[in-house]
């Protein structure tokens, strides 16, 4: 070996430039200080956090439906059910009402005699959707 030939152990210049330069990086400021801002689906899971945490019954306003309170008096076959309406006259003939998906879902048992929350079509007031049952 001559003494001109470069020692692959020893620091060069150029080696303590590499290692100099990722210390000046770190060394620069960053914005750690701004607040946090959510976009897209990060943004809506928060907001889906915070409305799971309110103890509240909140229900999506429908303009295009009746709400009447009934009591289902006699069951039919396939989940369908005749609801009188309370506060109607007794003239009045009573609503085939269907069992809404939720309560499908959850397999909540509707018996005669039941009060129910229906909702109606303002299209045909004869035809509604059973989607609350009082306890």
């Amino acid at each position: 070996l001559s003494s001109t030939s470069v020692n692959a152990f020893a620091p060069s210049s150029l080696g303590a430039s590499v290692r100099t330069q990722p210390q000046s990086f770190l060394s620069t400021p960053t914005l750690s200080s701004s607040p946090t801002v959510l976009f897209g689906k990060k943004e809506a899971r928060a907001q889906g956090n915070e409305r799971k945490n309110k103890k509240e019954r909140v229900k999506k306003v429908k303009d295009d439906v009746i709400e009447v309170e009934g009591k289902v008096i006699e069951s039919l076959p396939n989940a369908m059910f005749r609801c009188t309406i309370e506060g109607a006259p007794e003239t009045q003939e009573p609503v085939l009402a269907t069992i809404s998906g939720k309560i499908r879902k959850f397999y909540v048992k509707i018996l005669v005699g039941d009060q129910v929350t229906i909702e109606l079509s303002p299209y045909d007031l004869t035809r509604g959707r059973i989607t609350f049952r009082k306890r």
